[in-house]
């Protein structure tokens, strides 16, 4: 799909993406993809091998960990990034409570995304200690 200005202004409507240049949101452009997954729809399978990396643009989604539901993703929120980072497996399941669309990355353009986008790291970082801080709670509790 070509990637046009208007991809370039969507994108950055989209909170994980939204400080990012006009060269990195083209970088970005060029290494994502509309995805469109209908209500139910298993976009990633825990215990599976990490393939995509899943930013939700539109629609809300459901992570499971052991069948349980523990969040819900909706527009800018992630997925997929933990077993790209370190090539094990799907860490929970996200499955589309509604209708959505996301944007989504290979391995190889995830890794083109981190190169590029200094600033989608960190945003990264921040996701994944949010993440670990809320898990540590929970078993806390």
């Amino acid at each position: 799909m070509k990637r046009d200005n208007s991809t370039i202004q969507h994108l950055r409507s989209i909170s994980l993406f939204a400080g990012c240049s006009r060269s990195e949101l083209a970088l970005i452009a060029s290494n994502v993809n509309e995805h469109h997954a209908a209500a139910g729809d298993v976009l990633i399978r825990e215990g599976g091998s990490g393939r995509e990396f899943f930013v939700i643009v539109e629609g809300t989604a459901s992570v499971l960990v052991g069948g349980t539901a523990v969040a819900t993703l909706g527009p800018g929120d992630f997925a997929g990034e933990v077993a790209l980072l370190d090539h094990g497996l799907r860490t929970a399941s996200v499955v589309a409570v509604t209708d959505l669309v996301a944007e989504v990355s290979t391995p190889r353009e995830f890794a083109a995304l981190l190169a590029g986008v200094p600033g989608l790291a960190q945003k990264l970082l921040v996701g994944l200690a949010q993440r670990v801080r809320t898990a540590d709670i929970r078993l806390a509790s």
